[in-house]
């Protein structure tokens, strides 16, 4: 089990009551061990962050970014937080809300590929 803040499990449930329709689309297609047969959870904390997707058996974060991380500010904090979480040996892949409601099954086959490739090594 990963390292997290156990304040942060408060918040992280409500998070997952008032998901983006970007997150609950991606969401339905990932739940339920449907990519490579393993779990993923949502919104689940990790070190001091709270991640949207999380998928231990591949070490892998996945984040659905909306426009305001475009933003130099934001830039910034999501560089800072993705080395933090690759200090844990995880591997941190963005999407765009736009890609994944537009492009939802390229967005799964990257996922796929993703998780073959780390189950590998």
């Amino acid at each position: 089990m990963e390292p997290y803040r156990r304040i942060l499990k408060v918040p992280a449930r409500s998070l997952r009551t008032s998901m983006t329709d970007a997150e609950y689309m991606l969401w339905h297609r990932i739940r339920r061990k449907q990519i490579q047969g393993v779990q993923f959870y949502r919104q689940k904390p990790l070190l001091t962050f709270i991640v949207d997707f999380y998928c231990p058996a591949a070490k892998l974060v996945v984040e659905l970014d909306g426009s305001q991380h475009a933003e130099f500010a934001h830039l910034a904090k999501d560089q800072t937080r993705d080395a933090a979480l690759a200090g844990l040996g995880l591997r941190v892949v963005r999407f765009d809300n736009r890609q994944v409601l537009l492009e939802t099954d390229a967005v799964l086959a990257v996922l796929d590929e993703i998780v073959r490739e780390r189950r590998e090594t």
